[in-house]
This record gives structure tokens, sequence and C-alpha cells, in this order.
């Protein structure tokens, strides 16, 4: 009986756990870029954008139609938390696409055209950081290392995530009804 109670409290932090990490943001480079100098909190930036509702697709908000970009400061709560928090570590003329889950958007809250607990996609492209050169001609790469390393700590942890599922089932089903406990050699 002992692996049972243990096996439910850990099945129980593992679900806690797959539950914090589906909350993230997703991001996606789009077009990856070579540059000496990326954002970073404090930096007055300029971006073009594209919102749209995750569900249906029905595009709420877009800088390109007035062909101004949206002028903020990184990190400083000026946007809502899933795009402050997404567009560090970018370089000029990069482009990225974010899904923004409820809890990093707008929450239950309605606001004009964006129903409650909406899932956002952002699609934007850095113009300018507020002092820095803009680059002479744009350097892509196919794949950039970040977004690599981030494909890889993602598989690392659903491996992890599984295994500890399936250690979880072993120790549920190796317990006996009459509370015996079954060793394996």
């Amino acid at each position: 009986m002992r692996f049972s109670s243990t096996a439910f409290f850990f099945l129980a932090a593992v679900s806690s756990v797959i539950a914090t990490t589906g909350d993230k943001c997703q991001v996606e480079i789009v077009r990856a870029v070579e540059c000496d100098r990326k954002t970073r909190k404090g930096d007055q930036i300029s971006l073009h954008y594209r919102g749209s509702l995750q569900d249906g697709g029905k595009q709420f908000d877009t800088s390109y139609d007035s062909g101004e970009p949206l002028s903020i400061l990184v990190g400083q709560g000026s946007v809502i938390k899933g795009l402050d928090d997404n567009i560090i570590d970018m370089c000029i003329h990069e482009k990225r696409k974010i899904i923004i889950p409820p809890d990093f958007g707008y929450g239950s809250v309605a606001v004009g055209p964006i129903p409650a607990s909406s899932t956002l996609i952002f699609e934007i492209e850095l113009v300018g950081i507020s002092g820095v050169e803009s680059p002479k001609s744009i350097v892509e790469k196919s794949k950039s290392d970040a977004s690599k390393a981030t494909n890889a700590v993602k598989d690392a942890i659903t491996s992890k995530i599984s295994d500890a599922i399936n250690a979880a089932k072993v120790l549920l089903s190796d317990s006996d009804s009459d509370g015996q406990e079954h060793n394996e050699l």
C-alpha cells in the first residue's frame, strides 16, 4: 500500500509540472537574423505586429495597416506579458510568431474584439532598437541556436515526464493488494 500512496503523490506532482509547462507561450522564430546587439530589458524598440485569435484566426489588430511600427520599452509591462517576455534577445529584422495563452494575455477579461480567455497569436518583426544602428544588410540564419536548444530542452522534458509516468505505472502495478512489496532483482 505504501507504493500506491507514493505513486499517487508522484503522479500528482508530474501532472502539476505538465500543467505548468503546458501554459507557457510558444515562440517560433520565423526569420532568424545574425546580429551583434539583441534586445534587452529596458530597450526602447519599434516593431511591426499582427495580432489574431487562435480560435478562427480572426485578426484583431495590426501595425502594418498604418505603416507605423509600435514603439515600446522592453520588459516594462507596456504590452501584455506574453509579448513583453518574448521580445527579449531579438535582432533587428528578426521575425517571430508567438502563441500566447490567456494567462499571459488578457486572461478571463474581454478586451475590444478579443473574447475572454482567448489564446492569441502575434506575428512580430523587430524594426529597430533605439540607439542601435540598423544593419546595412540582413544576414539570415537557417535556424537559430536558441531555437535548436529550445527544441532539445522540450524533447528532454517530454522524455523525462514520460519516463516518470511509466515508473509510476510500474509502482502502481507492482503493489499487491495485501500490502506486501514487490522487489525486482
